[in-house]
Order: C-alpha cells, then structure tokens, then sequence
C-alpha cells in the first residue's frame, strides 16, 4: 500500500507538466498551481524551498502561523504539517523540491548540515528577501533547470549536486541571519521548552502531567502559564497537535483509520474515533470524504 502524502499538490498533472526534475529526487516548478480546501493540512515527505516573488502566502507550519508577503521565501522540512489559508490571485512564484535522499547526498560529508537547517527553520519557517537575496535565488534556479534540461549531459546529476548544494547553504544563512537577540524571560523559555516537548512527544503522551512531569511543575501552574501567555491550556496545545495530525493523516495519506488511532496511540479505533468526533463534531470518515474549498 502506498502511504505517498502531498506537498502543495505538486504531483497534480498541472503541476508536472511545468516541473523540471531529476526523478522525483529533484523538483523545480515555477507558478505552481495551488489548490486551497479548506480545514485539510497535510504532512509533508519532503524539503521544499518556495520563493514567492508576487502576491502573498498565508497559513500555518507545525501551528506556526505565518504571512508571507513577496520578495519572500518559506521552507517547509520532512514530517512537517503544513495548512494553507489563502493564497493571493496575483502569486507568482517558485519551488524547489528536494527528497530526503536528495539531501542526504548533498550532506554526506558534512551530516551537520541537514540539521543547521532544521533548526534555522524550526521556529520562523519564513523570512523576507531584499531585491539582490531574491535575484540571486531566482539565478540558482534557473541555473539548476538549464543543466536538469541538458539529458545527453554525463555529469548532470553531479552537477545539480554542487548547485543545489550551494543554495542549500544560502538558504540556512538566509534563515539563520536574524537570530533573535531578545533576552528571553523565564515564563518565554518555559512555553518554548513546553512548545517542543509536545512537537515531540504528543503522538505518545496526551496527558498534561507528562509534560508538567518533564518540566518541573505542577499540571495546575504549567496550564495556568501556558494559558496566561498563549490564550491556550497546556491541553488545548496537545489537543491542537493531535487533531491536526490526525486531519494530516486522514486528509493526505491512505492510512486507514486504525493504522492512524495507532500512530497516535489511542487504546482503540473506538476510542479514537469518539475523541476526534468530539473535538471536529464529525467522525474521522466523514472528515476524510468532506471536500470544501475556502472562498
């Protein structure tokens, strides 16, 4: 069984009829079709850098939202989920996509690499491009599918490597320019710590006290400083992970819907069936054959 996900769409036949791409390891499309359906993210199985050179992007990765207006670019990583609100009717734009075998040649040598961009990304998934940072994106592309175009060429593959490989580094130092210099106080660094174990553990551990276990503190004052600070409990924040990855699961892959209770350990279909339906108010077969486009 095939548990292929989608990324933006881009394996429509629109969308590969202007792709340039070695396999499905290496993917340039420029003014990709994007299709918005409401209330429906999905998981990610790829890295995907998307410069946006007209109009706007707006949505939301790993709940993080964002707005990202042009000259901008905004990369989405492996197992991230991605929702998509609105995109403007006069987007123009580009993509680069690259599986997780692609990256991990370019990475070989240097294995650090692959996780500098990680965590240049992890928290500001986007970031503003002045005039001189998008002209220079745009040539790395053009660059890439002038030499994907040239088939008789022996070195091809090699070639996309160095040049993928270069604006892999541009990327990371694009993201990673603007550290925040803010000294955090000690409530902000408690959320970011709470905000990541949850990332990284809320498919195994649905309860409050796990975390509040990990941090410290009681499950009482962990909410309260989770509620005070973001609007959301401490539960709604684990509640909010679950469902959208069960919406990612149910929406983007073909996993029915025990194997999708199973990966987000629930004791039983039963059990995970009546937990979704009383967060969404339909059942997680409903919520997979329901289809409404945003306006």
């Amino acid at each position: 069984m095939s548990h292929r996900i989608s990324l933006f769409d881009w394996r429509s036949n629109d969308n590969i009829q202007k792709a340039d791409s070695i396999g499905e390891d290496l993917i340039l499309i420029e003014n990709p079709k994007i299709e918005i359906v409401e209330d429906s993210p999905f998981k990610v199985d790829v890295t995907c850098a998307v410069v946006c050179t007209k109009g706007f992007l707006k949505g939301a990765i790993n709940l993080k939202e964002y707005t990202a207006a042009a000259p901008a670019l905004i990369v989405v990583l492996p197992h991230q989920i991605l929702e998509l609100y609105k995109v403007s009717q006069d987007f123009e734009g580009f993509y680069i996509i690259m599986s997780d075998r692609f990256i991990d040649s370019l990475t070989a040598l240097n294995i650090k690499e692959k996780y500098l961009l990680r965590n240049s990304v992890k928290n500001q998934p986007w970031t503003r491009l002045n005039r001189e940072e998008t002209e220079k994106m745009k040539n790395y592309f053009n660059s890439i599918q002038q030499i994907i175009r040239k088939k008789k060429n022996h070195y091809r593959v090699e070639l996309t490597q160095l040049l993928t490989q270069a604006i892999f580094y541009e990327i990371e130092y694009l993201c990673y320019r603007e550290p925040n210099s803010e000294k955090k106080t000690k409530q902000v660094v408690l959320i970011d710590e709470f905000m990541d174990l949850v990332e990284h553990n809320y498919q195994t551990h649905h309860d409050s006290q796990y975390y509040a276990d990990k941090l410290s503190l009681t499950p009482k004052y962990l909410s309260k400083i989770i509620k005070d600070n973001t609007g959301k409990s401490a539960a709604e924040w684990i509640n909010d992970y679950i469902l959208l990855d069960a919406k990612a699961y149910l929406k983007s892959t073909n996993l029915d819907i025990q194997e999708i209770s199973n990966i987000l350990n629930f004791p039983t279909q039963s059990h995970f069936g009546k937990y979704f339906k009383n967060h969404v108010r339909m059942s997680p077969k409903e919520y997979r054959n329901n289809r409404k486009d945003r306006p």
